[in-house]
């Protein structure tokens, strides 16, 4: 069966492990693997705005030997000018790999199940998962392991970051808190897949209005945009529903004496986090964004390796 990365918990805990393995070993030796040297071409469709998820990707296509193809998915129109069936056979014939970044989980999946190559979610509006393997390769990076640390994501818990914090820090065994106001829980669904993941790798999950309580004793606070794209005209009300819950150094000093702090980025400072902590000492997110590069490309190294395996056996 071919292998995608469309949701977080499509790879195994081991599986994740390995990949960010890999990411470590290409962020020490950049073009230490060649798995599109022909090259071959990857699809990368962007329908929504992007800067690190272009850059990223197109830099890391380029350094695994292929060539990078953009599609401006606001031209290409993808399941309103064509339906997503038919560009994922189109498109699928022309390419290795397609990278998506776009709104609705469901046409990604279609894309996978029609394109017959490896498809790779770039983000949608329920998981971004190639973000929080960066996060947690950064992670890894500066506490030395990732299993049974405490991750406390404060903000929007029904977006798509709390949602792949949810099943990526449960996969990798950590224990993942998240402080959101009781109107902006996380999806029952997700929770629950995230609970049994949690269940079989030793972490756990935990939702809290409190943030105080989800901050104390935490290894590492993150948080997000209360804004996410696509969501300008509730503005005013998420500004409101979210006041209390920015990230600042009194919120920090709750967490552990060596916690660690990222943001996925764009940060809107004095909203969800003050400048003091985004350009504070326990800061990370600079890393955090160069490690979307490694994370991704290992992604890709992986996924093609894993689907060359399929057609062997």
């Amino acid at each position: 069966m071919r292998r995608h990365f469309l949701r977080d918990d499509d790879v195994t805990p081991a599986e994740q492990a390995e990949i960010l393995d890999l990411a470590a070993r290409l962020k020490a030796d950049r073009f230490a693997a060649s798995p599109l040297a022909g090259p071959k071409t990857v699809a990368l469709i962007f329908d929504k705005p992007t800067l690190r998820t272009q850059t990223s990707f197109t830099v890391g296509v380029a350094e695994l030997q292929g060539a990078p193809f953009l599609v401006d998915g606001t031209k290409a129109q993808i399941g309103t000018r064509e339906s997503v069936p038919d560009v994922a056979r189109i498109i699928g014939r022309q390419v290795a790999a397609i990278v998506w970044r776009t709104y609705a989980q469901s046409d990604l999946e279609t894309m996978a199940e029609y394109a017959g190559v490896p498809v790779v979610n770039a983000l949608t509006d329920d998981f971004h998962p190639c973000q929080i393997l960066a996060d947690l390769l950064t992670i890894a990076e500066h506490k030395g392991r990732l299993a049974g640390l405490t991750m406390t994501y404060v903000g929007d818990g029904a977006n798509n970051m709390a949602h792949s914090y949810l099943l990526g820090g449960a996969t990798a065994g950590m224990h993942v808190r998240i402080a959101t106001p009781a109107a902006y829980q996380p999806d029952a669904g997700i929770l629950a897949d995230a609970a049994r993941i949690a269940e079989t790798t030793g972490g756990s999950v935990e939702v809290l209005t409190d943030t105080t309580a989800a901050a104390a004793g935490a290894d590492v606070i993150l948080t997000d945009t209360w804004v996410s794209m696509g969501q300008e005209d509730e503005k005013s009300a998420r500004v409101e529903a979210f006041a209390g819950y920015t990230v600042d150094a009194a919120l920090m000093a709750q967490a552990a004496p060596e916690a660690i702090f990222l943001h996925c980025l764009p940060a809107y400072r004095g909203y969800e986090v003050t400048s003091e902590v985004l350009d504070g000492p326990q800061s990370v997110v600079w890393d955090e964004a160069e490690n979307r590069l490694h994370a991704q490309k290992a992604v890709l190294a992986w996924l093609l390796e894993k689907n060359k395996e399929g057609s062997d056996a």
